[in-house]
């Protein structure tokens, strides 16, 4: 057999394989796409995920029942965004000023604060909500029309991961551009934003991707410091939506789940562009 073909062989089984974990992997989203459409004895009837009967019984529910007037799907929809959009951004701007601050800078304990903050990475939420609580009671936080306690801290570099993530990004980039920058007369404000945030920008993608999608996931948060039915977010809403007393319409929860997820799939794919794009634009010419 003459090398040629068994490369093609081999290539042949690779795509298999991969288009048939590909499919095992994307099955679950196919499933619930297809159950939007049945009524709840076929969502029950099989694991098949195309409808026998379609239906938009689930959709007309989902878009137009409310819960005591207060809340609906897009109250909900704006409620999340409103406090998601502002976390993001300044998680990626504290977060970057912080990494800037432990990979170029040196000053007298450094080495112990940067350790103290990788020490935070062990401490389970959980063990955070009580104090956090009590402190955001005490500022008069809880149930704020803002949601401050969802993105105030964003603005403290309190998403260590990230800020981890950024020094080490930060770290690979070679000083001699901070010297070159330097020469030209650029400050450190201005060679961060200038030439380290350029190179920075997978990391950057990557950082506010991770936390777009944390947060519009995010459900102890706002079950904790949100307790006004008009102002619960999304991952709250579905919660909401489930009525045990009077029975589950899954196709209209599932419904709702669709609807919940479909703008974080747009900024997912709409990133992917922009993850490449940054890499192109952060390389080093020669």
């Amino acid at each position: 057999m003459k090398l040629e073909t068994r490369h093609k062989i081999a290539r042949f089984f690779q795509y298999l394989i991969l288009i048939v974990v590909g499919f095992i992997m994307i099955y679950p989203l196919l499933w619930m796409i297809g159950a939007t459409f049945k009524s709840n004895a076929e969502i029950f009837s099989g694991i098949g995920f195309i409808p026998k009967n379609p239906t938009l019984e689930g959709y007309k529910l989902a878009v137009t029942q409310d819960y005591g007037g207060d809340i609906n799907i897009w109250r909900s929809m704006l409620n999340t965004y409103s406090y998601v959009l502002p976390k993001v951004v300044f998680t990626v701007i504290s977060s970057v000023i912080a990494a800037y601050g432990f990979s170029r800078f040196k000053f007298k304990g450094r080495d112990i604060l940067f350790s103290i903050m990788i020490s935070t990475l062990f401490l389970p939420q959980v063990v955070l909500n009580v104090p956090q609580y009590l402190m955001y009671n005490t500022f008069g936080w809880i149930d704020s029309h803002w949601y401050l306690p969802l993105w105030v801290p964003s603005l403290f570099a309190t998403e260590t991961y990230f800020v981890y993530q950024l020094v080490q990004f930060m770290r690979s980039i070679p000083h001699d551009l901070d010297e070159a920058a330097a020469i030209d007369g650029c400050g450190p404000v201005k060679t961060l934003y200038k030439i380290i945030c350029p190179m920075l920008s997978p990391s950057l993608v990557a950082c506010a991707l991770f936390q777009f999608m944390w947060s519009c996931n995010d459900f102890m948060g706002p079950l904790l410091y949100v307790s006004t039915p008009s102002k619960y977010p999304m991952s709250i809403f579905v919660k909401l939506s489930m009525d045990a007393d009077n029975g589950f319409s899954w196709n209209r929860i599932l419904a709702l789940s669709l609807i919940s997820i479909i703008p974080q799939l747009i900024v997912f794919f709409c990133a992917q562009d922009a993850f490449i794009d940054g890499i192109a634009a952060g390389s080093v010419k020669g």
